[in-house]
C-alpha cells in the first residue's frame, strides 16, 4: 500500500495518507483560482480513515458556487492551504495535490468548472469534463 505525505510550506502542518486516492480532479472556478494564486486547484480525495493529521491547523469555511461549504484546513504560520472537507463528503478528506511536492502524483481524471477553464490548459486524455 502507497503512503504519501503532504505539508505546508513550513512543514508545521502535515498529513500522511495510506493507499490511492479515490479522485484526482482539478476545479477551474474562481474561488479555486484565488485560493491557489494558480488558473487551477488540483485536488486528491482520500477517505478520512486514511488520513492521519499532524500539526496545528486553523479553518476558514467557504460557500463554493454550489452552495455547499468547505472547511479549508491551512497553517497557521505559513498560511499554505493543505486540506479540506466538503459539506456532503464527510467521508473524505480533500488534499491539495502541490502540498505533496510530488512530481509524478497521478493526473487528474476529473475536471470541474471545466467552462472556466483558461483555454491554454489542455486536460489529459479520458479526463472527464464537468461544467
Amino acid at each position: 500500500m502507497s503512503r504519501r505525505t503532504a505539508s505546508c510550506d513550513c512543514g508545521q502542518l502535515s498529513l500522511t495518507c495510506e493507499g490511492e486516492p479515490v479522485r484526482v480532479s482539478v476545479c477551474h472556478c474562481l474561488c479555486c483560482r484565488r485560493r491557489t494564486g494558480s488558473a487551477f486547484g488540483w485536488q486528491a480525495r482520500f477517505p478520512r480513515e486514511a488520513v492521519t493529521i499532524t500539526g496545528e491547523s486553523r479553518e476558514y469555511v467557504r460557500r463554493g458556487d454550489s452552495g455547499s461549504s468547505a472547511r479549508f484546513g491551512f497553517c497557521p504560520n505559513c498560511g499554505s492551504t493543505v486540506y479540506w472537507r466538503a459539506e456532503g463528503l464527510e467521508a473524505f478528506v480533500t488534499v491539495a495535490v502541490g502540498a505533496f511536492a510530488e512530481p509524478d502524483f497521478p493526473p487528474p481524471g476529473v475536471s470541474v468548472y471545466d467552462g472556466r477553464r483558461s483555454r491554454w490548459i489542455q486536460m489529459p486524455q479520458g479526463c472527464e469534463i464537468i461544467d
